[in-house]
């Protein structure tokens, strides 16, 4: 006797009808117009940079004015090369500590509810220790002990998303585990990571892009504060959160050195929160509709 693989009732909107239905929203627009925008001047704005962003070219705190279009900041360095440079590493370190807890955190959750039993156990008893760590402590101890480093700050950024993520997917694939696809998937004996990638993910594409937006929002909140605090990007590098810093004892004198990377911050960050929101109603609806 042959056995048929069962249709999938209840399962998530196949992904391109998914990412349609949620471009239609306007909110979601937005945000990801932000976010791109955002994105794309981080990375050309070093080369549109006019001066090199560690140059000294004025007085501390000079006025607009010589060839500077904003004025100098605590150095006397141009303010709008650093803003134009200033973006690039905090957003090469957002997506890469993102990616790297979103994937972390998803594999930990699909299988913590495909295992179920002691592995769920063990694992969730592992992210509720992690939970306890607030990132940005977490990466001060560290950072403390072996010195500021871009690459240890990421995993650090990556392993404090990593546990909010997987209790996130677990709680999406739990439910999943009981349709019936996935129950003739484990009894015609499909290998776990068929299972896992081919029946489960696809079934959770909905929460997993909500949370990507609010991860990335958070790395960048994490990383800039951090660079603000003195452990993150170190001086004389340009870096928003850095320069928010750095100027900020000259704030009624120079504000602009303040204001203007503190609101490429507050873009970046409400981008994506405006993304992962509007993405979370509009999934929100369509499954309420099929329900």
């Amino acid at each position: 006797m042959i056995r048929t693989r069962p249709r999938e009732q209840g399962v998530q909107a196949p992904p391109a009808n998914l990412t349609r239905r949620v471009l239609t929203s306007r909110q979601t627009r937005l945000g990801l117009i932000m976010l791109l925008t955002m994105i794309a001047f981080a990375v050309v704005g070093p080369f549109l940079a006019p001066h090199s962003p560690t140059a000294v070219l004025a007085k501390p705190y000079a006025p607009p004015g010589d060839g500077l279009l904003l004025g100098a900041d605590s150095l006397g360095r141009d303010i709008v090369s650093r803003i134009l440079s200033g973006g690039a590493n905090l957003t090469w370190m957002a997506i890469v500590a993102t990616s790297g807890g979103v994937i972390l955190g998803t594999a930990i959750g699909l299988v913590a509810a495909f295992a179920g039993g002691v592995v769920d156990t063990l694992l969730m008893r592992l992210v509720d220790v992690l939970l306890t760590f607030p990132t940005i402590i977490m990466a001060i101890l560290f950072i403390s002990m072996v010195g500021p480093n871009r690459v240890i700050l990421v995993v650090l950024v990556a392993i404090g998303l990593t546990p909010g993520m997987a209790r996130v997917m677990r709680g999406a694939a739990r439910p999943v585990m009981r349709r019936e696809h996935v129950m003739w998937a484990r009894t015609v004996g499909l290998s776990s990571r068929h299972i896992l990638m081919r029946e489960v993910l696809p079934s959770v594409t909905s929460p997993l892009m909500v949370e990507i937006g609010l991860r990335l929002m958070w790395s960048v909140v994490g990383l800039a504060s951090l660079s603000f605090l003195g452990f993150g990007v170190q001086p004389p590098a340009s870096d928003w959160g850095l320069m928010v810093s750095e100027n900020k004892d000259g704030l009624a004198i120079q504000p602009l050195a303040v204001m203007i990377p503190a609101a490429c911050v507050a873009l970046f960050t409400i981008g994506g929160n405006l993304f992962a929101e509007g993405a979370a109603r509009v999934i929100g609806r369509t499954e309420g509709a099929r329900s």
